[in-house]
C-alpha cells in the first residue's frame, strides 16, 4: 500500500494545489481535504476522494477579510462583527456568494460557507495563493473526523499525494457555522466556537435543526462522524456493566467493572475543551479495539458539550 507523503513542505503544498491537485492541510479544528475552490475538476476530486455526496455544500477557506470579499457579494454588520471577534477561528459564515464561486462548492444554493482558520501553518500557505481552499474533513465521508496527519493517512493515503502535517489538531472538532436570514442569526452546525460566545457579540441566535437530504450548510446531516462498529449513544449516564465486548467513551470518569483498556475518559477535569480535543481521537481508538460495539455517554449541555453532544447524537444515527 502506497501511502501520501507527509510534511511541512509549504511550497509543495502550494505547488500541488496550483496543479489542481489535492493536500490534507491542518487546521485548528480537524484536518482537511483541500482543493482549489475556482477549480471545479479539483472540487469534484474532493467529491470523489471523500466519496461525499454532491448535495452536501463545502466550506472554502482564506487568510483575510479581504479575500473573503472576493467571493461573497454581502456582509451584514452582525458577520463582521463575529469576523471582527473570532477570525482567525473556528468560526464559518455562510454569506451570498459571488460567481465566481462554482457552484458545486455549494451545491447549487446562493451562498458560499467560509471561515479564515486559527493555525499558522496553513495561514502561511493560504497567504502565498492567489484562489481560496474548499476544504471538507479528509476522511471518508460519514466517518470520524482526522485530527492529526496519520489519521489522514490511514483513510485516504492511497488517494491523495501530500499531508500537510501540522500536529494534532487543539480544537478537535469542526467550526461552528453562522448564518442570516430575515434578520435572524443562525446556527446552521454546532462546532468549535460556543453558542454562549456567540450570543455576547451579537445576542440571541437560532439553532436550526439537522437535515437528512437537503442541508443549506455543512455538515448538517443526521447521519456523520461515525465509527465503523455499532454506536449507541446512552440518554442517561451509564451503569456498571462488566461487558468487555463493549467499548465505552465517558465524560468525567471510569466505569467500576469495565477494564480500563475498554474505557476512554474525555476529561478527567470535566474540561469541555479537553473533551472536544479528544472526541474524534477516542472514538477512533475505540473503533480499533477488538469490541464489538460501543456505548457512549453525553456530557453536560454547557459550552461545548452541545457542540460534543451534536457528534455524538449524529455518530449513533445509523
Amino acid at each position: 500500500m502506497i501511502l501520501a507523503v507527509t510534511g511541512n513542505d509549504i511550497n509543495l503544498a502550494k505547488e500541488t494545489l496550483v496543479k489542481g491537485g489535492l493536500v490534507a492541510i491542518p487546521t485548528e479544528t480537524v484536518y482537511g481535504l483541500a482543493g482549489n475552490a475556482l477549480d471545479e475538476k479539483a472540487v469534484l476530486s474532493i467529491f470523489e476522494v471523500k466519496n461525499r455526496p454532491a448535495f452536501d455544500p463545502l466550506i472554502i477557506h482564506t487568510d483575510s477579510v479581504e479575500k473573503v470579499m472576493h467571493y461573497v457579494s454581502d456582509f451584514p454588520e452582525k458577520a463582521r462583527r463575529l469576523a471582527e471577534k473570532f477570525w482567525p477561528g473556528p468560526l464559518t459564515l455562510l454569506l451570498p456568494k459571488k460567481t465566481v464561486i462554482p457552484d458545486l462548492v455549494t451545491s447549487g444554493l446562493d451562498s458560499v460557507a467560509v471561515r479564515i482558520p486559527n493555525h499558522p501553518l496553513l495561514l502561511e500557505l493560504l497567504k502565498r495563493l492567489d484562489f481560496p481552499l474548499a476544504a471538507p474533513s479528509a476522511n471518508p465521508f460519514g466517518y470520524i473526523s482526522p485530527t492529526n496527519a496519520a489519521h489522514v493517512n490511514a483513510q485516504l493515503g492511497e488517494k491523495i499525494p501530500y499531508i500537510l502535517d501540522g500536529g494534532e489538531s487543539r480544537v478537535g472538532i469542526e467550526s461552528t457555522i453562522v448564518g442570516f436570514e430575515n434578520n435572524e442569526t443562525i446556527i446552521y452546525r454546532l462546532g468549535g466556537l460556543a453558542v454562549d460566545d456567540i450570543e455576547q457579540v451579537i445576542g440571541k441566535v437560532t439553532l436550526m435543526p439537522n437535515s437528512s437530504s437537503d442541508p443549506k450548510a455543512p455538515g448538517m446531516l443526521k447521519s456523520h462522524y461515525a465509527p465503523r462498529k455499532p454506536f449507541f449513544l446512552q440518554n442517561e449516564v451509564i451503569s456498571k456493566s462488566g461487558n468487555e465486548q463493549t467499548g465505552y467513551l465517558l465524560f468525567d470518569k471510569y466505569l467500576e467493572g469495565v477494564s480500563h483498556a475498554n474505557q476512554r475518559v474525555l476529561s478527567f477535569n470535566s474540561d469541555m475543551q479537553e473533551a472536544a480535543h479528544n472526541l474524534f481521537a477516542y472514538l477512533r481508538e475505540l473503533d480499533a479495539l477488538p469490541v464489538e460495539q460501543i456505548i457512549a455517554e453525553r456530557v453536560p449541555a454547557r459550552g461545548l458539550g452541545l457542540a460534543i453532544n451534536d457528534r455524538l447524537q449524529r455518530a449513533a444515527a445509523h
